[in-house]
């Protein structure tokens, strides 16, 4: 990690495409119809090797496992590195709302050159829970800005529905949770957000004045569906690219690198 070439954030375009691959961490492994897709830890890395050798893919996002595991590869030199900080949420448990930071902390982001932070804000309002993790959360945006480093934030409204968590992406949802995620932390310097595409995008927009990244999810919809709205969000004032993990890695046709580069067209236009 200390001898890899790294890059600034952000360059050129002013846009980015980063590949996610935090999920594991979470017990996370399904993706569609298959529940054990993430579970070959060597061909998820190969399948970040093809989208990381790909022009316009500018880094991961992953938790400290995969990101040492892709720098001894060497498939971090001049990537954007960004580390996943609270993985404690394991998906399916009943502490599944306590969003504990397992992950990265700011220190151990700072002494291994990482380039930006990301952290789950999944705010469920009959959980109370939810107080520590957006007490936790403010610490954690107040430290990144302290260490001067980037820091992403995923906010969702969520609820239980019988023994599971779900999160709305009605329009109204995403914006309460973007005007709760924006104030949280002593300053808002260094902190980015992380959205999901919904219907009225131009909404959520008008909620927020920090950089934004669209994040993809597991839909399970029809490709071309798929990129139209990324494609269209991309376009309004506030949006500068994409946060996408198994979409792309695990595409129903399984060629990652058509669906990487449609996906890197979409962000820089090449």
């Amino acid at each position: 990690m200390a001898e890899r070439s790294r890059r600034r954030l952000v360059t050129g375009d002013g846009r980015l495409f980063i590949i996610a691959a935090d999920h594991p961490a979470r017990g996370a492994l399904g993706v569609g119809r298959n529940g054990m897709a993430m579970a070959n830890r060597y061909d998820l890395l190969r399948r970040l090797a093809i989208a990381l050798s790909r022009p316009g893919v500018d880094g991961v996002l992953g938790t400290p496992d995969i990101i040492e595991d892709l720098a001894i590869l060497g498939l971090l030199e001049g990537k954007v590195a960004v580390g996943s900080m609270n993985r404690g949420g394991l998906r399916g448990a009943v502490f599944e709302m306590d969003d504990r930071y397992t992950g990265y902390d700011v220190d151990s982001m700072r002494a291994a050159g990482l380039d930006a932070a990301k952290l789950l804000v999944r705010i469920n309002l009959k959980d109370p829970g939810t107080a520590n993790t957006l007490e936790e959360t403010a610490r954690a945006v107040t430290a990144a800005a302290r260490a001067e480093l980037p820091i992403m934030l995923e906010p969702f409204m969520s609820e239980w529905d019988g023994d599971r968590i779900v999160n709305d992406l009605s329009t109204e949802a995403v914006i309460t949770s973007v005007a709760i995620a924006s104030g949280l932390g002593g300053t808002s310097a260094y902190s980015w957000l992380k959205l999901p595409v919904v219907a009225e995008m131009e909404r959520v927009m008008e909620a927020a004045t920090l950089p934004t990244l669209l994040l993809g999810g597991d839909n399970g919809g029809e490709p071309h569906e798929t990129f139209a709205a990324w494609s269209r969000a991309l376009a309004l004032p506030g949006v500068h690219g994409l946060v996408v993990g198994r979409t792309l890695l695990y595409p129903a046709d399984g060629d990652v690198t058509a669906a990487v580069d449609a996906a890197a067209a979409l962000v820089h236009g090449n």
